[in-house]
């Protein structure tokens, strides 16, 4: 007999199962061992990283770029605007000049603090017209990401500290900014139960409700810890530990899920608890792993954009979709050996199978009408997907901040006394003279004032700050900054021939958005091009990866429509903005990933009856019947822990949170109960069809071993 049949004797316990079926069948054996060596692995973890700390940094480097050209040239000859900057921005409705004494008394103390490399107490130019507004500059001895928190908190306190009935002190600039972000909140804690309650509705029973949660939170322990460790070797940034949560949990119930509902499904059909826990790793959880290899790849494509700020959240999400795959293949088949007595009576007391008929009487409708479903479905997520056609890319500033926070109330006080480009100053620097610099900058249109030149330490370099007329994050900003480096700056490099950069945070986040831009193109390609190549080599078909492919960008087009309505377009109370510019490729890699978990798993399903019966319209309507369920509850699961993300008080992650939770909704709904049925319908057995040539060098690998 061939090692692809199996062969099943209900009650004998012998059934021929592959690797994932003995994996399961050692994990059962040794339930008790396999458990234990979970719990001191992620103990181990978990306490190795608390003993040691987490080192995450943020780079947002760009080689080849004028901003970063423009730093590095700063960095190197000792200017003090290499450093990062903190605004203390001072506000007396009666005057300041009532406010000397106790202003210059916390500037002295501020100079006094670590990580201050210099403070220009307010004067000309940061005086307002009527002399009720000021701000300090304190420059900092490192960049944004590189000071630590606490001490610009000391910063924070200190200048506070002399605020008085009539004197308001806020303090402004990305430091400051970094210092006072939030994390997720109780957004974990809220989409986790949320997931209990849906698997309690779902089985029923606390008990088997609970085995694919805890599966998860093993999975996602282990996987915070091994990050919080790797910080110490790789740059990975401060935002990736509740964006490693938001994905873990959401994958790693579902991944449990697909496969212990497969363990259920066995159990109906008469195999005791052993032989339907091998045979359900065996057949789910080769969709599992297929699907989280897509996911890794997905991720892993995020390295070729040369991204570092990407590159190590992307190993961390990687390693945490990998570290969930062992869980679900090792952790989950003891859980079920320890409870399945428990969870067998409860399966069996509500064995129904007339559910599936809603599933079965759906497929049939689409089935009748193919082109009208398709049409109707493919219209509705164009029409999501178009305002994704105007997203813009950039980085959100304090203006989006809470207007609580004294980020947000610094940047409204210095566009009250300043103008709005007084909270993103552009930073040109040159090596030669900047004589006719300054000059040119304050004829340019877009320009609202300029700085006299700074020298470097060494004397070598000069550097102007120009105030844009708009906001850092209005579109014209970044027009200005292109207008600069295409038209103004190259004219004037032509007369004196010397070399002009545009530089600083404003020009820098625009670069990396500009980057993202280049080569999304690139990114979407290399991971569409794999992901198809797998979908081929598992169901020996030219058309299915096509069809995937093409489904899974439309979702995620819809997914980016509804971020720019939201947060753009500024819909249902969302502050108005540009998307962050890392947004769209994360929510790429990660959703094409995620929609492979359904795909494989309806279409895997579909092609085992297709195998068994011949019959295409029988397949889809059987495959529907038997997934329809554990694919809507596995979405509503996600959907929830995706969409409590929502709630965060981090802007970055509340778009995560939507996207995720919109590309999963449309893609388990719209995708795969209307456009995948009408799609193999209209394929018919075509659906199925591979060259002959391609069909000889590719290796055959079965996901779906049949009955």
């Amino acid at each position: 007999m061939s090692s692809n049949t199996r062969t099943r004797n209900t009650g004998t316990g012998s059934t021929r199962t592959g690797m994932f079926g003995r994996l399961a069948g050692w994990s059962q054996r040794r339930r008790w061992v396999a458990l234990l060596l979970w719990v001191l692995v992620v103990a181990g973890i978990t306490v190795g990283s608390q003993a040691v700390g987490a080192t995450y940094h943020n780079d947002f480097s760009l080689p080849g770029t004028d901003s970063q050209a423009a730093s590095d040239l700063m960095e190197e000859h000792g200017s003090l605007q290499a450093g990062a900057n903190v605004q203390i921005v001072l506000k007396d409705a009666q005057g300041l000049s009532g406010d000397q004494a106790a202003v210059d008394g916390m500037l002295d103390k501020v100079r006094e603090l670590p990580s201050v490399a210099d403070v220009q107490a307010p004067g000309q130019g940061s005086l307002s017209e009527d002399g009720t507004i000021g701000y300090a500059t304190v420059t900092l001895d490192g960049s944004a990401e590189d000071v630590p928190s606490e001490h610009v908190t000391g910063i924070i306190e200190t200048a506070q500290a002399a605020g008085g009935d009539s004197l308001q002190v806020e303090l402004g600039g990305d430091p400051v900014r970094n210092a006072q972000e939030g994390g997720g909140g109780a957004a974990e804690g809220a989409g986790m139960l949320a997931a209990l309650v849906i698997l309690i509705l779902l089985f029923g029973s606390i008990v088997a409700a609970a085995v694919p949660l805890v599966t998860a939170l093993f999975a996602v322990g282990g996987a915070v810890g091994l990050i919080a460790l790797a910080s110490h070797v790789f740059t990975v940034a401060d935002f990736t530990p509740p964006i490693m949560m938001l994905i873990g949990l959401g994958v790693g119930v579902d991944y449990a899920l697909l496969i212990f509902y497969r363990y259920r499904h066995e159990l109906r059909r008469g195999l005791d608890r052993a032989d339907a826990a091998r045979y359900a790793l065996d057949a789910a959880g080769r969709t599992v792993f297929f699907a989280g290899c897509t996911v890794i790849i997905a991720l892993l494509g995020l390295i070729i954009l040369g991204l570092g700020a990407l590159q190590g959240v992307a190993l961390a999400v990687a390693l945490t979709v990998l570290v969930t795959m062992a869980a679900s293949l090792t952790l989950l088949p003891a859980l079920l050996a320890v409870f399945g007595g428990r969870i067998q009576r409860q399966v069996l007391k509500r064995a129904d199978r007339s559910r599936d008929e809603g599933w079965r009487r759906l497929a049939a409708a689409v089935q009748r009408r193919p082109v009208p479903a398709l049409l109707v479905a493919v219209a509705a997520l164009l029409a999501l997907s178009a305002p994704a056609l105007d997203m813009r890319l950039g980085f959100a500033d304090a203006g989006n901040d809470a207007p609580s926070s004294t980020s947000r109330q610094a940047y409204d006080l210095m566009a009250e006394g300043f103008g709005p480009g007084t909270n993103g100053p552009l930073v040109v620097v040159t090596e030669g003279s900047a004589a006719q610099l300054q000059q040119t900058l304050e004829g340019t249109e877009g320009i609202a004032g300029t700085t006299p030149p700074f020298r470097s330490q060494d004397g070598a370099v000069s550097t102007v700050l120009a105030f844009p007329a708009t906001a850092p994050q209005d579109a014209a900003t970044g027009d200005l900054v292109h207008d600069l480096r295409e038209d103004v700056l190259p004219a004037l490099s032509e007369r004196t021939g010397t070399e002009y950069l545009v530089g600083g945070p404003t020009a820098a986040a625009q670069d990396f958005a500009d980057s993202v831009s280049e080569r999304m193109p690139l990114f979407v390609a290399v991971v569409v091009g794999l992901s198809a190549v797998l979908l081929m080599v598992v169901f020996r078909s030219l058309l299915i990866p096509i069809k995937a492919a093409a489904l899974n960008l439309l979702s995620i087009a819809a997914a980016l429509g509804a971020i720019t309505l939201v947060f753009q377009d500024g819909r249902f109370g969302a502050q108005p903005g540009p998307i962050e510019s890392f947004i769209p490729v994360m929510i790429f890699a990660i959703v094409f990933g995620l929609s492979m978990d359904y795909e494989v798993f309806l279409v895997s399903r579909i092609h085992e009856e297709w195998e068994r019966s011949g019959d295409p319209e029988h397949a889809v309507r059987e495959g529907l019947a038997a997934t329809g369920k554990v694919i809507t509850a596995a979405a509503a699961i996600m959907i929830v822990v995706f969409a409590a993300f929502i709630l965060s008080p981090d802007r970055m992650l509340q778009q995560f949170g939507l996207g995720l939770a919109v590309a999963v909704l449309l893609d388990a709904v719209v995708i795969r109960c209307l456009i995948v049925p009408a799609v193999m319908q209209l394929l018919g057995r075509h659906a199925w069809w591979l060259p002959g040539p391609v069909a000889k060098r590719l290796p055959k690998v079965q996901l779906e071993r049949p009955s």
